[in-house]
């Protein structure tokens, strides 16, 4: 995979607009989780449980679930791609990798890299589909009798849809969703630092990304100077072609760019301020922000997926709190805070399956558990916690003589 990362960087530039330092970084982290499967293949243990029964033993195994069917999103594709099959095959299953329409030729090399570094035929396989013939590829191969485990990344509206299929044929799935990350800005942080992190998980890869901070949290008394710092920052990040020198590239197709425009107009129509960027110029949209955002405006609830970001203002700890958790969705999050004690209460109060104390909202590594609770998703990618997701246990018991009352 590594000795890949040209082709892997000139398939995502043409089929998503992803700038090659974004590519780089998904080619790194990918084969960073096929190792850390592989490590894992010696960590599936099972137990000798204490029988009631004299001259019994009895143990609990874990064993391969079947076949494993993922799907990956087109944001992050190498990254995702790879998380949907890594596990499950380290685990001792075969995997089918349902290619996103966006960027099929993508995820189809990552089937051909693994294929190609030795896997036997049969064990890693790969499809694409027309997407007006989504519904009807998923909806079979998710009751196909051969089919025991389902995971998908992507969307919530597209979630409920896989959840409600699989719970028909009474499969387990594995869901990472949608997110409306908050990173809250405490009146004692360091205010570079919570810049820094801020406009790097606001920004990356155009705002694309499920962990994306969305909702920038910050307490009055020191708001003004954070909004300056930040909007400076923001405005110095180069937007444009990307194959250019640019921090900010294309973002995946026309309607989501003008989508970010109708976010702005509602925003602004309601009192919001932008403090940065607002322009657009085709598929390329400027980092944005808006400060002074309320409830009653489009961007404090919908998760925007560009860069384009709330700004909400704050008076303390439960405010912050209090706004943090008003959303349906809880994947990423972040505090800052000088007190770490302080910051880590907060942490505890946030509604979210990850939260980073004076770190980005955007963050990844392999053996971490990732996921989140609420409409973001359920179940964890990463680590010990995916030996759950991709091997069932099963109760077996070494028997001496018995008796029996009949």
């Amino acid at each position: 995979m590594e000795s890949r990362v040209e082709q892997f960087a000139r398939l995502m530039l043409e089929e998503t607009g992803a700038t090659k330092p974004w590519a780089g970084f998904n080619v790194m982290l990918a084969a960073g989780m096929l190792r850390e499967a592989a490590a894992l293949t010696t960590q599936i243990h099972g137990e000798v449980i204490p029988s009631d029964k004299p001259g019994t033993m009895a143990l609990a195994l874990r064993e391969p679930a079947g076949v494993v069917f993922g799907m990956a999103p087109w944001n992050a594709p190498v990254i995702l791609g790879v998380r949907a099959i890594a596990a499950p095959l380290a685990r001792g299953n075969t995997v089918i990798l349902r290619g996103s329409e966006a960027c099929p030729g993508v995820h189809h090399l990552i089937a051909r890299t693994l294929n190609d570094a030795g896997f036997p035929k049969g064990v890693v396989n790969y499809l694409s589909n027309d997407p007006k013939d989504a519904p009807a590829v998923v909806a079979a191969l998710i009751a196909h009798p051969a089919v025991r485990r389902i995971n998908f990344t992507g969307s919530t509206h597209v979630g409920r849809i896989i959840a409600k299929l699989a719970a028909e044929e009474l499969k387990p799935v594995l869901l990472e969703l949608g997110g409306k990350a908050p990173l809250i800005v405490l009146d004692d942080a360091d205010l570079d630092q919570a810049v820094d992190a801020a406009a790097f998980g606001a920004f990356m890869n155009q705002g694309q990304i499920c962990m994306s901070t969305e909702r920038i949290i910050v307490d009055d008394r020191i708001a003004d100077a954070f909004v300056d710092k930040l909007a400076a920052k923001a405005r110095a990040l180069p937007a444009g072609d990307p194959r250019g020198n640019v921090v900010l590239g294309s973002l995946i197709d026309m309607k989501a760019a003008e989508r970010m425009d109708a976010l702005i107009a509602d925003a602004t129509a309601k009192g919001a301020k932008v403090v940065s960027g607002g322009k657009r110029s085709g598929t390329v949209v400027e980092a944005t922000l808006l400060d002074g955002v309320t409830p009653k405006m489009r961007i404090y609830g919908e998760e925007s997926f560009g860069p384009v970001k709330a700004i909400v203002r704050v008076k303390g700890v439960d405010e912050a709190v209090g706004i943090a958790n008003d959303t349906d969705y809880g994947l990423s999050s972040a505090v800052f805070g000088r007190n770490v004690t302080r910051a880590m209460a907060v942490a505890k109060r946030l509604q979210t399956g990850i939260c980073h104390i004076n770190g980005p909202t955007v963050a990844d590594e392999p053996q971490m558990p990732f996921g989140g609770v609420k409409a973001s998703g359920y179940g964890r990618f990463g680590g010990r916690q995916a030996i759950d997701a991709f091997t069932e246990t099963r109760w077996i018991t070494i028997e001496g003589e018995q008796h029996y009352p009949f």
